[in-house]
């Protein structure tokens, strides 16, 4: 492939993925959103390690006062 195929597939490619997001920015939300949960995760469990157990009697509790 020359040195101009390559340009001219980047460009083609840049467009689509511009165009598909224009049309289609639904997908970029949900992709940001689910990003966002898994840091959100991550830093959840990081948290936990980092404290002490606890009783899963007790979790449920919590969960159901928060509801």
């Amino acid at each position: 492939m020359t040195a101009a195929e390559e340009r001219r597939l980047k460009s083609l490619l840049k467009d689509a993925v511009v165009e598909v997001l224009q049309e289609r920015h639904d997908l970029l939300r949900e992709a940001l959103q689910e990003s966002l949960e898994d840091v959100t995760m991550l830093r959840a469990i990081q948290n936990g390690e980092k404290t002490r157990l606890t009783s899963r009697k007790r979790i449920f509790r919590r969960l159901a006062r928060a509801v």
